[in-house]
């Protein structure tokens, strides 16, 4: 069976409705507040398991109770956790307001994932592994580790460089699927994205760093695969009325990988994370909204 290491976030996402978001010294008055497990990371490993791989989560839990919400959690989605570290602190935490169009504001608290460390992944045996993800909701010092013994195991690493705020761009060589979205894609390139010829002006630019595959999303403008050959697909969205776009990225990447590792054709790939992440802006929060493979062949056949 076909193994994803997710090497990323573990957090408890404190998740409250609003009819809009404030602005800076405005208090307005929230209609909802729900709690679920998410993080980057976490929510990619929910996504690839969910899609029918095997899959183990690398990162850090604080020893409180969210820790432990979110170990249960991962493992009934059989997710396996031997790699994920204790740390003498508090679980990550994302505070996330959600409007009534269903956009999202996210303030991340770093908590355990901030303590995990390169010595953690120097344990790690990466022999087994066909894929591993990575995000940057974790430090670049830990993400560089992963992409050097990566390269000496030769196995290929799918980068997801969300938060974009502090990417550290000297890991992109090391990376063979960049999998980023519009905002994403217009930091790294410097190009103004408004549609889907701005962002393929961008992959044309953020090849050049050597990344062999690259893929775009756009949200409601569906996403643009490029590579190094010159091969380029724009792939449409699916139209649901969206309630919240949390994961929805996470979702795309996690089945994508996926779908990829098991030998899947590009475009059958792109079609299924495409489903996936549709199915995903339809229900509310994080991993609760990730939808299973059953759901996504439903979805695509109906």
């Amino acid at each position: 069976m076909a193994k994803i290491l997710v090497v990323g976030s573990m957090n408890m996402d404190i998740v409250t409705q609003v009819e809009r978001h404030p602005i800076p010294g405005e208090t307005i008055q929230g209609n909802e507040t729900r709690f679920f497990i998410g993080g980057k990371g976490a929510n990619q490993a929910v996504a690839a398991s969910r899609s029918g791989v095997s899959v183990a989560m690398a990162g850090g839990l604080g020893v409180d109770s969210f820790g432990a919400d979110i170990r249960r959690g991962l493992a009934e989605d059989n997710i396996i956790l031997d790699y994920v570290a204790d740390q003498p602190c508090m679980t990550g935490l994302a505070l996330i307001t959600v409007d009534g169009a269903g956009e999202n504001n996210i303030i991340l608290s770093s908590g355990a994932n901030g303590r995990y460390g390169a010595e953690e992944i120097d344990q790690l045996d990466l022999s087994g592994f066909d894929v591993i993800l990575l995000q940057n909701e974790i430090s670049s010092a830990v993400n560089q580790r992963v992409l050097d013994k990566a390269a000496e195991k030769h196995i290929p690493v799918f980068m997801n460089p969300a938060p974009i705020d502090g990417f550290d761009r000297s890991q992109l060589p090391k990376v063979a699927f960049l999998i980023l979205n519009e905002v994403e894609a217009e930091v790294l390139s410097g190009v103004r994205i408004e549609g889907s010829s701005q962002a393929l002006e961008a992959g044309k630019k953020l090849l050049k760093d050597g990344i062999p595959h690259l893929i775009i999303t756009l949200g409601s403008k569906g996403s643009i695969y490029m590579d190094q050959s010159g091969s380029q697909i724009t792939f449409p969205a699916f139209s649901v009325d969206a309630v919240d776009t949390t994961a929805a990225g996470d979702t795309f990447i996690g089945a994508f990988a996926a779908k990829y590792v098991t030998g899947a054709e590009l475009h059958d790939c792109l079609r299924y994370a495409t489903a996936a992440s549709a199915l995903a802006v339809a229900q509310p929060g994080a991993q609760s909204s990730i939808p299973t493979d059953d759901q996504v062949q439903s979805f695509l056949t109906a």
